[in-house]
Order: structure tokens, then C-alpha cells, then sequence
């Protein structure tokens, strides 16, 4: 009898916990780790909440080298479950890590990517001006970004330093692109001399220069500028010759050994229902049927001819350093 006792007992204890663990899993809120913009995140949280997911989940914001040194050194050992991070990161550290699921809903997209990530937004670059200031210097538009590096130009220019933001890599890669690392070394070296005091480490510092009149021309996110042209400040924005290229801030799932299923369905609501809002602030078509205004198609788009890594983008910097 003490025996069959003791086999029920453990029957019943192993049923209890394996009850408990499944609740727990259950119950357990999912982590999101992000680098996206504030305009993102209220729009990623406003999705979630508005299907369901409030008071079940945990975001937290990180700046992107930040994030990306927690991916690389962590791997799916991170605590987070989901994230949203700047796609080349995401590729990088999957290579080295192997770190991310498949993901499990499907996304119509009109740019490929691999299936362990999808896009959340797109940023795309363009030459900036203050066309009171260019007025009053009597200057014309530059055509392109490296028209910044005429001396007709000097210390009226702003940049970003590659260093500080991955904005500045949207220009590098379009120096690169049309003329090659040489070429692309000579127009930095004019470019950062024209610009001396006003080569930024915040990818926003361009354009706040810009609009204070600090400086007539300089480099930036082309949404921003073509916001500014519509509220009537004195900005307008050129799509230079050498191409609008883009950087993309995805979604993916962690492959944890305590996976929660519900990160993936949060990832699938993210994506379906945050892009309404995200397009507004990010004007830049990613999925079959999303539309903007005609000034938000950039005239020259192109991609980079090489995967974007991290072992690209140090390589860029150290083009870039050598110019200063």
C-alpha cells in the first residue's frame, strides 16, 4: 500500500508541475528588445495593445551599437525573445550565432530578405538645403553629394560622421558606389573639410543645422526633409545622382532553448498591424499594396551591390577615417 501510495503521490506531483510550467510559460511576457526611433516604438506599442498583447510584454530600447554588442556576445542566450534591430546587424549576428527562427507567418514583400527577419521600416538618404540661406549666398542646388566637397561650399556644410550614425553609411555607400574607393576617398576629404566643425555624430544633426540656418546644405534622412518642406520651413531636398540608398530596421524571433510561442504571434502583429502608422513617419514602401505621395518616392533609388554587414560598414568607417 506504502508503495502504490508513493506512485500515486509522484504522479501527482509531476502532473502538478508539469500544470505549473505550462502556465508558466503561458503567463510569461514576452521581452522585446528594440532600437527603433520613439515614432516607431509608439506605433509597435499601439499595435500590440490595440490586439490584444497590452500588459504582456516588456520593451526595452537600446542604442544600436548597444544592442548589437548584446546580440553578437549573447546570442539566443539574450533575454529578450523578440527584437527589432537594424537588418545588416540581424544578418551578422545569425552568421556568427545562428541565433533566430524561421518565421512562422508570411509577409508579402516587395524586397527580399531572408526567412528569419522582415522589415519594420525603411530610411533612405538625399542632399539637404536651406533655400533661404543657399538665396541670401547666392549658391545653387548641389546635384549631388559630391558637389558638397565645392569649395563655393566651405563651412556651410553638414554631415554625419560614420562613426556616430549609420545615416552617414547611406552616403558612403553612394560615394562608393558611383566612384569607387578612390574616388570615394577624394570627395569625403572635401566634403569633411567644407564641413570642419559641423561633421555631426547624431544622424539628426544635419538637418538641425540646416533649419537653424547654421549651414545651406548638408546630408540626411530624405523623410525628414521632405516633412519640413511641408510644414513651410525653408528646406527642400535633392535626390543626388550618385542614389537614395537605404538602410532597413526589421523584425525577428529568438531561437531560445525557453522559446515562448507568443513572440512569434507578436512579431506577426507587429508587422501587420504597426506599418499603417510606421509608413506615415517612414515613407518607404516595403509590402505589396502600401503606398505614399509622390514626393516620398525618391527619384534615384539603388541598393549597394554587396551584402550589408557589420564587416562592411567597419570597413566604410575606416575609408571614412582616413579622410579626415
Amino acid at each position: 500500500m506504502k508503495k502504490i501510495f508513493a506512485a500515486a503521490l509522484a504522479v501527482s506531483m509531476i502532473t502538478l508541475f508539469a500544470g505549473c510550467s505550462k502556465q508558466d510559460n503561458a503567463e510569461r511576457k514576452v521581452i522585446i528588445y528594440s532600437n527603433a526611433d520613439d515614432e516607431a516604438v509608439v506605433s509597435v506599442k499601439k499595435a500590440l495593445d490595440s490586439n490584444g498583447y497590452e500588459g504582456k510584454y516588456i520593451f526595452q530600447s537600446f542604442g544600436t551599437s548597444e544592442l548589437g554588442g548584446k546580440l553578437f556576445a549573447e546570442g539566443n542566450d539574450i533575454e529578450a525573445d523578440l527584437i527589432t534591430m537594424s537588418s545588416f546587424y540581424i544578418e551578422s549576428t545569425q552568421a556568427q550565432n545562428n541565433m533566430y527562427k524561421p518565421l512562422e507567418f508570411e509577409a508579402k514583400k516587395v524586397i527580399n530578405t531572408p526567412n528569419y527577419y522582415t522589415p519594420l521600416l525603411a530610411i533612405q538618404g538625399a542632399v539637404i538645403v536651406n533655400t533661404k540661406l543657399l538665396e541670401e549666398k547666392g549658391l545653387p542646388y548641389p546635384k549631388s553629394i559630391k558637389d558638397m566637397g565645392n569649395e563655393m561650399y566651405k563651412d556651410l556644410v553638414s554631415v554625419v560622421d560614420p562613426m556616430g550614425s549609420t545615416t552617414a553609411w547611406l552616403m558612403v555607400q553612394a560615394l562608393i558606389a558611383s566612384y569607387g574607393e578612390d574616388g570615394t576617398k577624394a570627395a569625403l576629404k572635401g566634403i569633411y573639410n567644407n564641413a570642419g566643425p559641423h561633421l555631426e555624430l547624431s544622424g539628426s544633426g544635419p538637418i538641425k543645422k540646416i533649419r537653424a540656418g547654421e549651414v545651406a546644405v548638408g546630408f540626411g534622412l530624405r523623410h525628414q526633409a521632405v516633412r519640413d518642406k511641408k510644414n513651410g520651413l525653408p528646406i527642400d531636398f535633392v535626390d543626388p545622382v550618385e542614389g537614395n540608398f537605404a538602410l532597413t530596421e526589421s523584425v525577428a524571433v529568438i531561437n531560445k532553448k525557453k522559446y515562448n510561442p507568443l513572440a512569434m504571434k507578436m512579431a506577426e502583429c507587429i508587422i501587420k498591424n504597426a506599418r499603417a502608422d510606421i509608413i506615415k513617419d517612414y515613407p518607404v514602401v516595403i509590402y505589396e499594396g502600401e503606398t505614399v505621395d509622390a514626393e516620398n518616392q525618391a527619384s534615384n533609388s539603388k541598393v549597394f551591390d554587396q551584402p550589408l554587414t557589420t564587416q562592411l560598414l567597419k570597413a566604410h568607417q575606416e575609408l571614412s577615417e582616413s579622410c579626415k
